[in-house]
């Protein structure tokens, strides 16, 4: 099956393609984009991909699924088009960066930046049925993401791992710790941030720490 995917994921993920799952998740989300609106773009579902290479990756963080609304969502979890008011979560992540390391706000919530850097911003489900949150989970997405975060664990060393809340510390749960750095805390999301799970876990500056201890290059968050 030809998936538009970066060539050094392709190497590592072309077997999956072939798998009966995937082909009926491909049917599945071809059929939700021709009769529903749906995020992201059909030319940016890989778009973590094509911004952060499989040889590149030192950074990965986990989200759910994409923003479901309009203009949001382009492919990177977390992130929103440069015209896009910021949503609350990545306000919270722009608080604690700049209570962490003083760097300040950001003018947008566009985080291909990040992505350009080696961060693979990873939703667990790539697609979403406008206004409908979840609609397209449970369809083959979470099988595939597990297969792009196993196989970062198996053929790379030193990747910091985010895991902000329950969700992604399962998602996150067969990573090697013993050849990873693997951080964890609450949600950004208000709810679990005002609750006192997210502020102060300075996950920036020790993921900058890691990268320096490991001979690689720090994020410029």
């Amino acid at each position: 099956m030809n998936v538009n995917i970066e060539e050094s994921w392709r190497q590592h993920l072309s077997e999956e393609f072939e798998k009966p799952y995937f082909m009926d998740l491909v049917a599945f989300v071809k059929k939700e984009y021709s009769t529903h609106t749906c995020f992201p773009k059909g030319a940016e579902i890989f778009a973590a991909f094509d911004y952060c290479s499989f040889t590149d990756v030192k950074v990965v963080i986990i989200g759910q699924d994409p923003y479901h609304g309009i203009g949001q969502a382009h492919g990177l979890c977390f992130s929103v088009n440069d015209h896009i008011d910021i949503p609350p979560s990545l306000l919270n992540i722009f608080k604690e960066i700049e209570t962490d390391i003083g760097v300040p706000f950001a003018s947008n919530g566009n985080l291909e930046r990040w992505a350009k850097q080696g961060i693979l911003l990873l939703n667990a489900t790539l697609t979403v049925r406008a206004h409908q949150a979840g609609s397209h989970q449970n369809k083959g997405w979470e099988q595939f993401t597990d297969t792009v975060i196993q196989s970062i664990s198996t053929y790379k060393e030193d990747v910091v791992f985010l895991l902000w809340g329950g969700f992604a510390k399962k998602k996150g749960a067969k990573i090697d710790a013993t050849k990873h750095c693997v951080l964890t805390s609450g949600h950004p999301s208000p709810l679990s941030a005002n609750r006192g799970y997210w502020f102060g876990n300075k996950h920036f500056s020790k993921t900058n720490t890691h990268l320096s201890k490991t001979n690689q290059i720090p994020i410029k968050w």
